[in-house]
């Protein structure tokens, strides 16, 4: 994956939302015994230029969830969806001292629940920053459309701003991404990363120049690592470590105890391949291969992937307001690069499966 060169850079800190989700797996082929459900937070990023400019990536899910529109209350009892939060991403900033208003714009990665939190807090000089065919698929919102699964306080009285990956004035690429340079230096860039569902979207920051190193904002382009890994560029390693089933073992795991899990036999393709058909507004064969872009990124070993729900990086990431620029000297990569492994315990040891 071929990077632009920059000395700029942002400063990313990634937030833990507040939220928690449990909802079965639908988003793959087949599950692995023990692990039929997900177990979610939602992170957030917010994202500083040395400018001053600050936008937001993602809102996780807002504190008055039961005010969604009805479509989305109902995939809540159909599915026996467990959602709570505690915080809207708005409150935790002004807590630990970032004005909301400080914010020129939110960008959603995509248009579920989980991501777009509640714009509304934030004031209306905060423009709203959504992907390709969101207008023409979700507005207007719900009332006015009372099929749409988006709310019309989402956008009303600010600017929504659809990304144009063709005729942006910054448009570039960044590997195999179609992507914006968002602040025209390098240091932050929006990518195209469909599939997911319309107009999903993914994002790059440059977080240190020397050595470089970069986060990758994955959003939903999977939901569980075990979508990106292992890869022809990441196989699955002979021995790993830190052993993910041992966390406390001074020894690493033995990759082999794993390879009855591969699809296929195959050591170098992704535990779980994505679920055929897809869900609503989605496709499985282009989501495959926005992960396949990601997965290069992923082996790079200066890019830190952090997907919208990766519950592993929990007891390893400094969240806000602490700073995440030092990913690379800290290890996190390297530290839960396969912790995602440890949810395939129960399938290892034949312990019994229970639901949450």
């Amino acid at each position: 994956m071929e990077l632009p060169l920059s000395r700029s850079t942002v400063t990313v800190r990634i937030i833990d939302t507040t939220s928690r989700i449990i909802v079965p797996n639908d988003f793959t082929e087949s599950t692995i015994k023990g692990a039929e459900f997900l177990d979610c937070p939602a992170f957030s990023f917010l994202i500083e230029h040395p400018s001053g400019r600050r936008l937001l990536f993602d809102l996780g899910l807002r504190p008055d969830y039961q005010n969604l529109p009805p479509i989305i209350q109902k995939y809540f009892s159909e599915n026996d969806a467990k959602v709570s939060v505690e915080k809207g991403v708005s409150q935790l900033l002004a807590e630990d001292g970032v004005d909301p208003s400080s914010i020129e714009g939110i960008i959603w990665s995509h248009w579920h629940y989980d991501h777009v939190g509640d714009p509304s807090t934030f004031p209306s000089n905060t423009a709203l920053i959504v992907g390709p065919g969101f207008r023409e698929t979700f507005v207007p919102g719900y009332p006015s459309n009372p099929g749409s699964p988006i709310l019309e306080s989402d956008y009303t009285g600010r600017e929504l701003k659809e990304v144009d990956f063709a005729n942006d004035e910054n448009r570039t690429t960044v590997g195999n991404f179609n992507a914006i340079d968002y602040f025209g230096d390098r240091s932050f860039y929006i990518l195209d990363a469909p599939g997911h569902t319309i107009g999903h979207l993914c994002a790059l920051a440059r977080t240190t120049a020397d050595p470089e190193s970069f986060i990758l904002m994955g959003a939903d382009a999977c939901h569980h690592s075990a979508e990106m890994r292992p890869s022809r560029w990441l196989p699955l390693p002979s021995k790993i470590s830190p052993h993910p089933l041992e966390p406390d073992s001074p020894g690493p795991c033995p990759g082999s105890i794993f390879e009855h899990m591969l699809r296929n036999g195959d050591s170098k393709i992704p535990i779980y391949g994505q679920k055929r058909p897809g869900m609503i507004f989605s496709n499985p064969d282009i989501a495959e291969e926005t992960i396949e872009k990601l997965q290069e990124a992923d082996a790079k070993g200066n890019i830190f992937v952090v997907i919208a729900h990766d519950s592993h990086l929990k007891g390893t990431v400094d969240f806000f307001p602490k700073y995440a620029n030092d990913f690379l000297r800290q290890g996190w990569d390297v530290k839960t690069k396969w912790k995602f492994l440890s949810d395939f315990k129960q399938a290892l040891l034949g312990e019994e499966t229970h639901s949450p």
